[in-house]
């Protein structure tokens, strides 16, 4: 047997102001996304904005149905409008934020498996890594470089 360690690379910012100023913009898009988002049952509201190579903004936010299965994240919500609106485009970044009707979220939200694997589909489409920021409403904001720093064994074509 063989032990096999397997490594991720977070930064961490105290704040938004911390962060690069194109990506505090990009951020606000994500909370503007956050707060349209239809989550009547969680209470829980992403929002998710995304920068194309050529500077376009693509928004997206959670939606959700009385048949759970049957709603949308809004990462995927995001990423699936990129793809058929701009399918030649690469994205380049991900902003995402989380906020609850419930209470105040100040821990950062990463995307859920799901999406996770969406992202990940995305990035070896275009054969280039997609930055992801992702924070709750206020608090700590996490960077990653590429999805694979939050799904380091993502499945993908070459298993067909």
């Amino acid at each position: 047997m063989k032990e096999v360690n397997i490594t991720a690379t977070l930064h961490v910012y105290d704040n938004l102001e911390e962060c690069p100023e194109d990506i505090q913009g990009l951020m606000h898009k994500a909370f503007e996304a956050r707060d349209k988002a239809y989550a009547p049952y969680s209470k829980f509201l992403v929002g998710a904005a995304l920068i194309l190579e050529d500077g376009t903004i693509v928004t997206g936010n959670n939606q959700e149905n009385a048949a759970y299965p049957s709603g949308l994240c809004a990462e995927r919500t995001a990423i699936f409008y990129a793809g058929s609106q701009y399918p030649d485009k690469k994205i380049t970044r991900m902003a995402l934020s989380a906020s609850s009707s419930n209470h105040t979220v100040m821990t950062p939200i990463p995307p859920c498996g799901a999406c996770r694997q969406s992202i990940s589909e995305y990035e070896i489409k275009q054969e280039t890594p997609i930055e992801i920021y992702f924070m709750g409403q206020t608090g700590k904001v996490v960077k990653v470089s590429s999805l694979s720093d939050l799904l380091p064994l993502a499945f993908d074509k070459s298993y067909l």
